[in-house]
């Protein structure tokens, strides 16, 4: 065995058991840290094959921002643990039927008919000025524009249904109003008083 191999090995193994502890633990906050274990064995793997670009992206942006944010809010509310145990329960059956068939798809789509040694080759080695980065880039701006533009207005719809489910109006709170500030005139702002000068005596 290859040592690529045996680093292959060793993050998969570590990221399994990550995964399995980011569902099974009670405490979220473990469950959060578990899940920065796994991101950061996600990408040893992708560098192993060579994406550093989407490595390191990996551990910039949904390690160093995400689970950020994800631990500050665990922080900051007060979960009851006992309402979601009880929910844990009620839902367990829905929850193995859905992993089912998560499972079932995963074994039609990974399966060795459609991933097997004899219907694909192994992959030609790059040359020693590829880029990446630069080849991902073209790929989702030319093969995949459409779909890369149809997800960013997906999220882009899901940020806003986000920010008006969460949007409260507080009665005491001050808000501008942009149109009354543009319509103002000079007389509504500005008073002048005619003073009688005073005399010094």
């Amino acid at each position: 065995m290859s040592f690529e191999k045996f680093l292959f090995y060793m993050f998969a193994v570590i990221l399994l058991g990550a995964a399995v502890m980011v569902v099974t633990r009670r405490n979220p906050v473990h469950s959060a840290l578990f899940l920065v274990l796994v991101f950061f064995n996600m990408a040893g793997i992708w560098i192993l094959a060579e994406a550093e670009f989407l490595a390191i992206a990996l551990v910039l942006v949904y390690v160093g921002a995400v689970m950020v944010l994800f631990l500050f809010v665990i922080m900051m509310l007060d979960i009851d643990l006992a309402t979601v145990r009880a929910g844990f329960v009620r839902h367990l059956p829905l929850g193995l039927l859905v992993s089912a068939l998560m499972f079932m798809e995963m074994a039609l789509v990974l399966g060795p008919k459609h991933f097997g040694l004899a219907r694909y080759a192994a992959p030609e080695a790059a040359p020693a000025d590829y880029n990446n980065t630069a080849e991902l880039g073209l790929s989702l701006f030319t093969r995949h524009l459409y779909a890369l533009e149809i997800a960013a207005v997906i999220l882009l719809v899901a940020m806003i249904a986000a920010i008006s489910l969460t949007l409260r109006k507080r009665p005491g709170t001050k808000r501008q109003n942009i149109t009354e500030q543009h319509m103002v005139r000079k007389k509504d702002r500005l008073k002048i008083v005619k003073m009688a000068a005073e005399e010094k005596g």
